[in-house]
């Protein structure tokens, strides 16, 4: 599968997106309907999970903080009171999704910034990446 974190490509993944050497977003297609499915872990800035996504449904949302709203083809979660998107995912071919927009912390609590044009954590950021990662994790961080 290959994934597209803002304008950076890596191709041939698991699924997996590994974030400061910890997966947190684990993304797959339904084999029967090809719906995206999503794994993901949500923390605040000292490393406690806020919210948790397994197979595309909220599963732990602490305080109703948050929201999933998902069709077939995409996925997006947002801070209920700010309407702040977290994270956007959408498909963009059979073998290909996007991770188009997002904002959120890291496990080690550093804030993960995701636009049209890059990925940012602190002072690391990558715009424009294309990587073959032969069948491991999208590596980020």
């Amino acid at each position: 599968m290959d994934i597209e974190i803002g304008s950076n490509l890596y191709r041939n993944t698991n699924g997996t997106i590994e974030v400061e050497g910890v997966p947190q977003i684990q993304l797959a297609r339904h084999p029967a309907t090809g719906t995206l499915l999503v794994n993901f872990a949500l923390f605040d800035p000292t490393g406690r999970m806020l919210a948790k996504v397994v197979d595309s449904t909220l599963m732990f949302n602490e305080r109703r903080a948050y929201e999933v709203t998902k069709a077939d083809a995409s996925l997006t979660m947002k801070e209920v009171a700010s309407g702040k998107i977290l994270l956007k995912l959408e498909v963009k071919a059979p073998d290909a999704i996007s991770l188009t927009r997002g904002e959120f912390h890291t496990i080690k609590g550093h804030l993960l910034q995701v636009s049209s044009t890059e990925w940012k954590i602190d002072k690391q950021q990558k715009s424009g990446l294309t990587q073959d990662v032969q069948g491991r994790a999208a590596s980020i961080g």
